[in-house]
């Protein structure tokens, strides 16, 4: 990956870094109302997905798609919302929510309905327990 990379100072602010994959570097958003996972193209200057080459695109969707299926599975979510919004943090990055139809903000989507909870420490080292075993997926290229 490219030195030139840099972390938008928001994502060092709300969310933990958890590892890097072959593309993105994968981080869990300090809000304890939700299991919350980002994908961030550890690429500069990216805003949009059709800013990444076509490889580039294609190993997203792979650590998209890995990430979902864990998430799936581990947290029996109900449904996922997975989203590039980038409209507060322009820095290309997806968001990865496990929702149930019993979560503070269902149906509606998360942002703006409850201000954000950091986990504690007991709740995050569940939630660490939980992320055992998501290991990254294979580069494609």
């Amino acid at each position: 990956m490219p030195e030139d990379f840099h972390l938008a100072s928001e994502f060092s602010r709300d969310s933990l870094w958890l590892a890097d994959w072959p593309l993105c570097q994968l981080r869990l958003q300090n809000d304890a109302n939700y299991p919350w996972l980002i994908l961030i193209p550890r690429l500069p200057d990216l805003v949009e997905i059709i800013d990444l080459s076509a490889a580039d695109q294609q190993q997203l969707c792979v650590e998209s798609a890995h990430l979902a299926r864990f998430l799936r599975e581990k947290f029996s979510a109900k449904k996922l919302n997975i989203a590039a919004l980038g409209n507060m943090v322009p820095q290309l990055h997806i968001h990865h929510i496990v929702r149930y139809e019993d979560d503070l903000a269902w149906p509606a989507p998360v942002w703006g309905k409850h201000q954000a909870r950091p986990y504690n420490e007991v709740e995050l080292a569940r939630m660490m327990q939980k992320l055992e075993g998501l290991g990254a997926p294979d580069k494609m290229f």
